[in-house]
């Protein structure tokens, strides 16, 4: 920490701060693209610095946990920071969107805004939800393109068990056309319904107005179809003010899909755009990102305007513009701003740092440890029953938790909004995570460390240099080598209580909980 103060001190007194070891790289490495243009630009006006480049050790571990929410293996930081190929950050980035991890991840995320849970107050119920997600994550793995996605959660009937898309419209807690509207405007155009005027709200709502709704003699199974008892014409209006008569025999589900996913149609776009760059950097172009309205611009225009019509022109293959991001400089940018200005972060002048999510902080200490998470729910039927080996990050159910994912935040899944999700520290996390009996067994008990300790061979340096490459993805510095092996001497430890401390003190490091 010591060299983010001295850069905070140099910054203060105008001075030009050094790079600081072991988090910023010496030289830029890294090609600018057309993100960086839009970026660098916006910036200029502003009178802002970027940050210096990141580490190759801080870059790994920061597209590890940003592409498939994953820590980096001790080796592969070895083997990255030897790696001696100009090109190597943008190979570790293709590799990585190909790993399954990714879908597992990535429909984590989009299981939060689709709301996929089996509980109240959305009652999915578990059938449904095991199908949702499967679709769900077979559609990122597949690399759907993502207005293909819209089309089949937009347009979809039948059984919920048996077409899951169809469950978009299940999982509300409102079946009225108002709320199936705000829904549509939520998800796909990344827009809060009740901030419109009302004749638009209701010329939205018509869209919507012909969905039924049917159960079957299975049980909790529903049928979603356009109501056969409604034979009149639909007059609806679009987003964009025109007004448009649907007639009797047409799904206005499908006129609305045709005008949202339309070429230059900016509103399907600029919302997965905005949505993509939200995951990468922790806030959106236009933050929130589903707080779209005239009175909330974006930051920097320009920047969004490039991320749409990248999308468009990869025909809404969401991969390539998070391809396009993770290789940009301004992505690879250190956290430590260059710049005092407090606008510094909200325009991307540096990396913004911010907490893990529950869910990858959990398994990052399961992983540790080597000891998977168990969850389970008994209500509702039938009970649910979660193995150690599946990772936290794969869970389907909203409505499955623990009391350690409910105290990091993990979004209850309840309205859809991306600020359900809470990644804001507080008091209890800080004393479980210093406390808690569960987090003590794991390290004592992890093979993980037990193999650091036996490659070793009573050498105090590498036990240190395995430990760090395993907690922190990178070596330590002398002085860090130095602070452990002085605590463990003039505290009389043993070899095994000064590693467990050890430990126990890095992953309650802001370095080992957050992003950065």
């Amino acid at each position: 920490m010591g060299g983010f103060l001295l850069a905070l001190v140099c910054l203060a007194a105008g001075a030009a701060a050094p790079v600081v070891g072991p988090f910023e790289a010496e030289a830029a490495g890294v090609a600018s693209n057309a993100i960086d243009t839009a970026v660098r630009a916006g910036l200029q006006k502003r009178g802002l610095v970027p940050a210096r480049v990141c580490s190759d050790e801080v870059f790994l571990r920061r597209v590890y946990l940003d592409v498939i929410g994953t820590l980096p293996e001790p080796q592969a930081v070895l083997d990255f920071v030897a790696d001696t190929r100009p090109n190597k950050r943008a190979a570790v980035i293709e590799a990585l969107l190909g790993r399954d991890e990714l879908a597992d991840y990535w429909a984590m995320k989009w299981c939060d805004v689709l709301r996929v849970k089996s509980e109240f107050p959305i009652n999915l119920w578990p059938n449904a939800v095991q199908a949702y997600h499967q679709w769900i994550r077979e559609a990122i793995r597949q690399n759907r393109p993502c207005d293909q996605v819209a089309r089949a959660l937009l347009t979809s009937s039948g059984s919920n068990f048996r077409v899951p898309p169809v469950n978009f419209y299940r999982a509300l807690q409102g079946r009225d056309p108002a709320s199936l509207a705000g829904a549509v405007a939520l998800t796909f155009m990344g827009s809060r319904l009740e901030s419109w005027p009302e004749d638009r709200r209701a010329g939205l709502a018509a869209f919507f107005s012909r969905v039924a709704y049917k159960y079957t003699g299975e049980w909790k199974e529903e049928i979603i179809c356009l109501d056969p008892a409604a034979t009149a014409p639909v007059a609806a209006v679009f987003p964009d003010g025109r007004a448009v008569q649907i007639p009797a025999g047409q799904d206005p589900r499908e006129v609305f899909a045709d005008w949202l996913l339309a070429p230059g149609n900016p509103w399907f776009a600029r919302n997965i755009a905005n949505r993509l760059w939200a995951n990468l950097f922790g806030r959106g172009i236009i933050h929130e990102p589903d707080d779209i309205r005239p009175d909330n611009p974006p930051s920097n225009p320009e920047l969004l305007a490039e991320l749409e019509r990248e999308l468009v022109a990869a025909r809404y293959d969401w991969r390539q513009v998070l391809r396009l991001v993770l290789n940009s400089r301004t992505y690879q940018q250190s956290s430590i701003p260059q710049s005092n200005q407090p606008e510094a972060e909200a325009l991307f002048a540096c990396y913004p740092v911010r907490r893990l999510e529950a869910e990858v902080l959990a398994d990052a200490l399961s992983w540790i440890g080597g000891k998977g998470e168990s969850y389970s729910s008994a209500v509702p039927e039938p009970f649910t029953f979660i193995p150690p080996y599946q990772r936290t990050i794969a869970l389907a159910d909203g409505s499955i938790s623990s009391p350690f994912l409910e105290m990091l935040g993990r979004p209850a899944r309840d309205t859809g909004l991306v600020s359900e999700r809470n990644n804001e520290p507080n008091d209890s996390q800080r004393l479980h995570l210093l406390n808690s009996t569960s987090v003590r067994q794991q390290i004592e008990q992890s093979r993980m460390i037990q193999a650091v300790a036996q490659r070793a061979r009573g050498d105090a340096d590498e036990v240190i240099r395995g430990i760090y490459l395993v907690v922190l993805s990178r070596e330590p510095t002398a002085a860090e080598t130095a602070a452990a092996k002085q605590y463990a001497q003039s505290a009389g430890l043993g070899p095994k209580q000064a590693i467990d401390d050890l430990v126990w003190a890095l992953i309650n490091t802001k370095e080992f909980l957050y992003r950065h």
